[in-house]
């Protein structure tokens, strides 16, 4: 690794600036400065560390043993070296600049955005610095689940860069993460202008137009996602999912079927397919379909809820009241999870229990449904999609 110009020029300010209280000799700096730029990064550390041994007050010395880690992505190790260096000099030109990306590269986007929101400030309006400062600090806020947050800087960035389509599948997510349903929307007109393919971002508009109520239009736009790229992780089990929630249980178990030929541990596909069957009379692929899923994600409420249902029908009260309670102790805002409870303790007798579950299903029947939003940030928050807390109509 060589280090160019942007050392070689930030060495020559700080020099000619003054930027250390006490300057090292200008040969012990020479030295350590064609070891940077040799790509010899231990023995140039090792330089500027016995500058340091005579200079304690360098900053210019701390400066450029941040910059070594940085260029080696040892991002934490630079971060007290650059504000030594700052609370030394902070006159020092871009050092700033360097600790904030330091700070966001290491993941500490909090102290990244209280660093870069001073240089915001002062940066000229329409700048190209302006515009990596608002970047970088929408993009800090996105990393912090602060979505509305992001959405301005994100606004900025997207403007400045008409092309660009990374940006604004960003500013899409956080839009809809942010409840702000027709900017995802205009949005998405914008990508579909840069690349009419974009099964990610016609997913993004299904999202939204779910969120909207607008069914038939979210469900067009997860056919238009698979259309796009039949391979798109969760594609087709977002299409499965708003099919289901429909009744279309046929067309949805198909959709789920594709997701699992694509991805064979998606728990939530298996579940769904699982219960799609149910619905479909098809009883003798329920069980096995349940138990996989299960044991790739034993929280899933769904399962647990068609396993007790299945249990019931069997005969095995013991066993489905076991399952029902699993079911209601991950999803216990879900009425047709109490509804069955409600079910199965009267068929057992204990009448007290039965309306207490009764009584559970009518208050929560007032409640929203689960959208696909909810389904989609599941899969994505760990790597399968995972609980299924069910938004759609209950299993026969």
């Amino acid at each position: 690794m060589r280090f160019g110009l942007p050392v070689a020029v930030l060495v020559f300010l700080a020099a000619a600036c003054g930027v250390s209280q006490t300057v090292a000799p200008l040969q012990n700096r020479a030295a350590a400065i064609g070891l940077e730029q040799q790509g010899q990064l231990a023995q140039a550390e090792s330089a500027w560390r016995d500058v340091l041994k005579t200079h304690p007050l360098d900053a210019e010395a701390y400066a450029h043993l941040a910059l070594l880690e940085a260029h080696q992505e040892h991002y934490k190790e630079a971060i007290p070296l650059y504000r030594k260096a700052l609370a030394i000099d902070p006159g020092i030109p871009g050092l700033r600049l360097d600790l904030g990306l330091s700070l966001f590269k290491s993941g500490a986007m909090k102290e990244a955005i209280v660093t870069f929101t001073p240089l915001l400030k002062s940066a000229p309006p329409g700048s190209p610095e302006e515009v990596r400062l608002s970047t970088l600090i929408g993009m800090a806020h996105f990393g912090l689940g602060e979505y509305a947050a992001a959405v301005p800087y994100l606004r900025k960035a997207t403007k400045s860069d008409p092309t660009n389509l990374g940006f604004r599948m960003v500013l899409a997510q956080s839009c809809l993460s942010s409840k702000q349903y027709q900017c995802v929307l205009d949005v998405y007109r914008e990508i579909v202008n840069l690349n009419a393919e974009s099964a990610e971002a016609d997913m993004l508009a299904g999202e939204a137009l779910d969120e909207m109520q607008n069914h038939s239009g979210a469900i067009e736009q997860f056919r238009a996602a698979v259309k796009a790229n039949p391979k798109q992780p969760n594609a087709h089990f977002g299409l499965g999912y708003l099919l289901w929630t429909q009744n279309q249980f046929e067309e949805a178990a198909t959709e789920f079927q594709a997701e699992l030929k694509n991805f064979p541990g998606n728990a939530q596909a298996l579940a769904y397919l699982a219960d799609c069957n149910l619905h479909l009379n098809r009883t003798e692929n329920i069980r096995p379909l349940l138990e996989d899923a299960l044991k790739i994600d034993p929280s899933l409420a769904k399962a647990h809820l068609d396993l007790g249902i299945l249990d019931a029908q069997d005969g095995r009260l013991d066993d489905s009241l076991r399952e029902f309670t699993i079911a209601a102790r991950i999803s216990p805002n879900d009425p047709d999870v109490h509804w069955r409870l409600a079910r199965l303790y009267q068929s057992m007798g204990r009448k007290a229990e039965a309306k207490i579950e009764f009584d559970k299903t009518n208050r929560l029947h007032k409640a929203e449904s689960d959208t696909i939003a909810s389904k989609l940030k599941a899969s994505q928050n760990r790597g399968n999609p995972a609980e299924a807390a069910p938004g759609g109509p209950p299993a026969n």
